[in-house]
């Protein structure tokens, strides 16, 4: 059986150089938020600049601290966090039924630690992620 669910993702711009990401990541810390994603890049044609991106735990509270440490909530690209128990070949069924029904991943990243996985998985479209959600439900039930 899996859970799957869309987290708030909240953004932030970052200076493409050591530390950049560190500060906004130690604000956060400081301000006593709890992340569970976090996701940074250099921030394409904007030499010098980054983008941070960040979710929260799931807790009002939280993303009132995140626009106080100077994030804003972002739509795009929508991102779920799905998890369960890990099995051989898991990520392979998982994304092969997901490319059966026409979804493409705007990115994907998968872990295992003590035999659970998890993972979040950016799609472009929110029927893309309400479909992969669906797909994952049937996939947990049968085995």
């Amino acid at each position: 059986m899996f859970k799957m669910y869309r987290v708030h993702v909240y953004h932030a711009p970052v200076e493409d150089k050591p530390g950049g990401t560190a500060g906004r990541l130690k604000a956060l810390a400081e301000a006593g938020v709890h992340l569970e994603y976090v996701h940074s890049e250099r921030a394409e044609g904007k030499p010098g600049q980054g983008d941070l991106f960040v979710a929260p735990r799931q807790v009002k509270a939280e993303f009132d601290l995140m626009k106080k440490a100077g994030f804003h909530e972002v739509q795009e690209p929508i991102v779920m966090r799905f998890q369960g128990d890990d099995t051989t070949g898991l990520g392979g069924r998982v994304t092969m039924e997901w490319e059966k029904a026409g979804i493409n991943l705007h990115g994907l990243m998968m872990s295992v630690i003590d035999g659970k996985f998890v993972g979040f998985a950016q799609f472009d479209h929110a029927d893309d992620a309400n479909k992969a959600a669906q797909l994952l439900a049937e996939l947990g039930t049968k085995g």
